[in-house]
């Protein structure tokens, strides 16, 4: 940049007065378990945006519990997102993630045509430790791949970056285990197909840290790690991207943005240990959301 600024130490969003921004949440809603819009909805809002959903699909429950259901919505999206063109609804920023076909991704280019102004966050949710989760067949990766050009913000773990780099998914995908290069590497390669700021996360060493590597397009690229907690928990990457959005949306910089996803990610892990069932239920953080309110003092 002719300034000489390093993007990651400006804003991406310009947040304007007592102006509330809005929010297309295109996500899966869930019954039980914290994920995906039963995250993005109250985080977001917390941060003072107007989140309006688009569900892309229906589910009793996250896939980690046995029998869920699963109710596809592809059908409905043409005529949900045609009444909202008539209403005049604006839209500030399109946040994607857990996609039910293909053919929503064309749902999410309509949004990109309605609002082409609005800023495009992918968070690619679609596989984890070198394993496609059950719903996701190769055309839906395939087509989920295709988000990441022109995304503004994408966040990736290993598996994803593998599968929209169309690289093969090895054993250092699945033990979340890349050196410093490597992780350059696919943050270039990320950013090499038109993504603005590529978030990769979940990078793990055995050294009791967890590592995000954070790149964008005028050639910075910089680390972020916390503690790194002896258990997982579902729904710990919608609530990262969520507050990294938070705080994007509440006119923080991208690294402000990044340092601040983890260290709430990390807080709500300590929290939801305390519940019971944790590792069932899925990530808490409701008593945290007071941080992320802060974000617009």
């Amino acid at each position: 940049m002719s300034n000489g600024i390093s993007l990651s130490h400006q804003p991406l969003y310009q947040r304007e007065g007592a102006y509330i921004p809005r929010v297309a949440a295109v996500h899966d809603l869930c019954g039980y378990g914290k994920c995906s819009l039963g995250v993005a909805i109250p985080v977001l809002s917390a941060a003072g945006c107007d989140v309006c959903p688009v569900p892309t699909g229906l589910f009793s429950s996250h896939t980690a519990f046995p029998g869920w259901y699963m109710h596809d919505t592809t059908e409905i999206l043409p005529d949900y997102l045609a009444a909202w063109s008539k209403i005049g609804v604006e839209i500030d920023a399109v946040y994607s993630g857990f996609l039910g076909a293909p053919e929503q991704v064309d749902r999410i280019r309509d949004l990109y045509e309605m609002y082409p102004r609005a800023l495009r966050i992918v968070d690619p949710v679609m596989a984890d430790h070198g394993r496609v989760y059950p719903t996701y067949t190769p055309e839906l990766c395939a087509a989920m791949a295709e988000l990441a050009e022109g995304a503004d913000i994408l966040t990736p773990n290993l598996t994803e970056a593998a599968i929209i780099l169309d690289e093969p998914i090895g054993d250092a995908w699945a033990g979340e285990d890349i050196t410093d290069a490597e992780a350059r590497r696919l943050v270039n390669a990320l950013l090499a197909k038109g993504t603005r700021t590529v978030v990769l996360k979940g990078i793990q060493r055995g050294d009791g840290l967890i590592r995000n590597f954070v790149g964008t397009q005028d050639g910075a690229l910089f680390e972020v790690h916390n503690e790194l907690l002896p258990y997982m928990l579902h729904g710990t990457g919608d609530l990262y991207c969520s507050c990294l959005l938070a705080a994007v949306m509440a006119g923080r910089s991208t690294e402000e943005a990044v340092r601040f996803a983890g260290d709430f990610v990390h807080d709500a892990m300590i929290v939801s240990a305390q519940q019971p069932q944790f590792q069932d239920r899925g990530v808490s953080f409701e008593p945290l959301l007071g941080k992320v309110a802060a974000l617009l003092a």
